[in-house]
């Protein structure tokens, strides 16, 4: 009994070395063959970049106290909803102020746990919703308000899509 008992740790650390090492092959096989597509393709010939200097001025953009208007989609009618003014772009429900995981070392483990969020919740990976900093018609003030269905968010009115 006593030696089976130390035989099973034995056992679960070289089931864990087998997946480490299948792993370990599997990732030379693939770094080998990008190796080989880059040798036969190459590199695409990309001179100007403007796709890079596209989403640098979209980070720049969603930076900066921008007034945009707000609207959700009527898939049913095929048309636009509009909500009001609002301030900035939307915020996915599931973005985060902190990073998702966390990295663990110890003795008997390393890996990767969540991580909670200032409030102390744990933030789904994905979710539907969008946080917009919608305009109050009354107060003028900025409000939160969380959007369930698809929104859309633009920098000028789309008045064309309205739906009547």
């Amino acid at each position: 009994m006593k030696k089976s008992l130390f035989l099973l740790p034995l056992l679960l650390l070289a089931a864990c070395e087998e997946d480490t090492s299948a792993d370990r092959s599997t990732a030379q096989a693939q770094k080998k063959s990008l190796a080989e597509a880059y040798a036969q393709v190459g590199m695409p010939a990309i001179t100007n970049f403007q796709e890079k200097r596209m989403l640098k001025q979209v980070y720049e953009l969603r930076d900066k106290t921008l007034a945009t208007h707000t609207y959700i989609v009527n898939h049913m009618q095929g048309c636009l909803v509009y909500l009001g003014q609002s301030i900035g772009y939307g915020i996915p429900y599931a973005a985060q102020y902190s990073a998702p995981e966390t990295v663990n070392y110890s003795q008997s483990y390393s890996g990767n746990s969540p991580q909670a969020e200032p409030n102390g919740l744990f933030m789904p990976s994905s979710a539907q919703g969008t946080w917009v900093n919608m305009l109050n018609p009354e107060t003028k003030k900025a409000d939160v308000v969380y959007i369930e269905p698809e929104a859309l968010v633009s920098p000028f009115r789309l008045t064309k899509q309205e739906c009547k």
